[in-house]
């Protein structure tokens, strides 16, 4: 893959470090924190794109913003949603009209919160999504706004992200293995795992065929880590990974364990519309949470 001119919103975050780090050789990679790069401040915005365009030119390299932005906090934003909008819905939208504005296309992370989590299956790329929560219902926000915005836009739904920067499910359990002598966890949810070095991977994989000319038809991919789990599958094998007995992990229910936002019972995402596009699917889950370990990714 060639170089990039890369432009990160949400360059602080798990994903955001994993983009930057693994971008292709000879790029020139700007991921700032939401110090530096408000997407909710259409000033902040103007000048990110503005920055980005003229070091394009004045590397030779093809621009491409990946937005990693993201209010996750799914619980709070029941309490919060403008906070949670500003930044879901109102920032995508900002961002993908300077985009478009500037000609620079624009690749947009979003969530399996979209849907409600009651299909048996895989959700396709084009099965109806119906959120339950704030956090669900301002991404969907956030992709409209992105899909209607005119830029040359894909949206790229992920779920259950884990890496080495930042707080996730995969740290907290590790945490909570030296804390407490069991732990139960939720059995009834299933998802796919998703490391975020893998997500980034895949996200750059796309962007370099976005700016060949050779972006997929379709504006609306998934990617995640492949098969399948739930929470409780998920906790034994951070325990496994971290040579503790997996027994000490019990399962629960939902109603056992009630959050403010309510969870997508299978938030499993095909990845048929990623493999038909030409990209290279993520690893299984499994193998990738091994080689997360491998990387330290928690430690004791």
């Amino acid at each position: 893959m060639t170089g990039l001119a890369l432009l990160v919103p949400g360059g602080g975050g798990q994903l955001g470090h994993d983009l930057a780090r693994h971008a292709p050789e000879g790029s020139v990679v700007h991921a700032p924190d939401r110090s530096e790069l408000d997407v909710t401040q259409a000033r902040s915005v103007v000048d990110a794109l503005d920055r980005l365009v003229v070091t394009a030119k004045e590397s030779g390299l093809p621009p491409v913003v990946i937005n990693a932005a993201a209010y996750t906090a799914v619980d709070a934003a029941e309490s919060a949603p403008d906070k949670a909008f500003a930044v879901n819905g109102d920032g995508p939208r900002v961002l993908a009209a300077v985009c478009s504005s500037r000609q620079v296309p624009l690749i947009h992370v979003s969530t399996d919160y979209v849907f409600d989590g009651e299909k048996d299956g895989p959700y396709e790329v084009d099965d109806v999504p119906a959120p339950k929560s704030v956090y669900g219902t301002t991404k969907l926000a956030g992709e409209y706004a992105v899909l209607r915005s005119g830029a040359e836009a894909w949206v790229v739904r992920t779920e259950w992200v884990y890496g080495e920067s930042g707080n996730n499910f995969v740290k907290t359990i590790g945490r909570l293995e030296g804390e407490r002598d069991q732990l139960s966890v939720v059995d009834d949810q299933r998802g796919s795992p998703t490391w975020s070095a893998d997500l980034a991977t895949g996200l750059l994989e796309l962007a370099g065929l976005v700016v060949s000319g050779r972006g997929p038809a379709g504006r609306v991919l998934h990617c995640t880590g492949g098969g399948e789990t739930t929470w409780f599958g998920f906790a034994r094998a951070v325990f496994e990974e971290l040579g503790a007995d997996p027994r000490r992990v019990r399962p629960c229910t939902t109603e056992e364990f009630p959050r403010p936002a309510a969870r997508p019972r299978n938030s499993v995402l095909s990845q048929a519309a990623w493999v038909d596009a030409g990209l290279t699917p993520l690893r299984d889950w499994r193998t990738a949470l091994t080689e997360a370990f491998k990387a330290n990714l928690v430690t004791r």
